[in-house]
């Protein structure tokens, strides 16, 4: 079995490797290890990823709440959430 990157398809926002919500959990990890000393761009970074999830979601019809769109990508990476 060869060994697949979690990273998000579009425009579902489903992890392409254990096809779970993205940021799945290993994602997560992934992104926190890259961002380890700046995690104000890593926040700058999610927040515009959120904004691209909002608008391919509601194009598909299952628009998410933002409230756990912010969940989803923001709060996991705050330190101060």
């Amino acid at each position: 079995m060869r060994w697949r990157e979690h990273l998000p398809t579009r425009p579902t926002w489903r992890c392409v490797a254990c096809g779970i919500a993205w940021p799945c959990s290993p994602a997560k990890l992934r992104l926190l290890g890259r961002y380890r000393t700046d995690r104000e761009t890593l926040l700058v970074h999610l927040a515009a990823l959120q904004v691209e999830a909002a608008e391919d979601l509601a194009q598909l019809g299952g628009g998410v709440p933002p409230t756990r769109l912010t969940a989803r990508f923001i709060d996991w990476a705050d330190p101060r959430g």
